[in-house]
């Protein structure tokens, strides 16, 4: 993923799902995930949100829901390789089409113009 990336990743903000941490629960000093040592070898800070506070994931939470709606829940898939094309279509879309949000840019001009400028809006 950090090669798609055509910038540098300074910081990665996770929920303490325990897919990201051990952190939560634990009385004895938990051992890193496979996550957290990625992200020490890459120097990359990992910042969790306040435990039990989903508001502050919404934006995940939200693109989550609009996935299940306009993707997942609407579509069959016959084959891993079958769900990889259908959702590299539908990524495309998305990020082509023009968002409120992004002063009517869409997802993928409004990444390019910051590429290229270093600035939003």
């Amino acid at each position: 993923m950090l090669k798609a990336f055509k910038f540098h990743v300074e910081c990665v903000q996770t929920d303490n799902g325990q897919e990201f941490t051990k952190r939560l629960g634990s009385s004895q000093k938990p051992t890193p995930t496979l996550f957290e040592a990625r992200l020490k070898q890459y120097g990359i800070r990992h910042k969790l949100i306040k435990p039990y506070t989903p508001r502050h994931n919404g934006k995940v939470e939200r693109s989550h829901r609009k996935d299940n709606e306009y993707f997942y829940a609407t579509h069959s898939f016959y084959s891993f390789d079958d769900l990889k094309k259908q959702l590299a279509v539908h990524s495309r879309k998305y990020n082509n089409f023009p968002m409120r949000p992004l002063n009517w840019s869409s997802p993928a001009e409004f990444v390019k113009a910051f590429l290229t400028t270093g600035e939003v809006f």
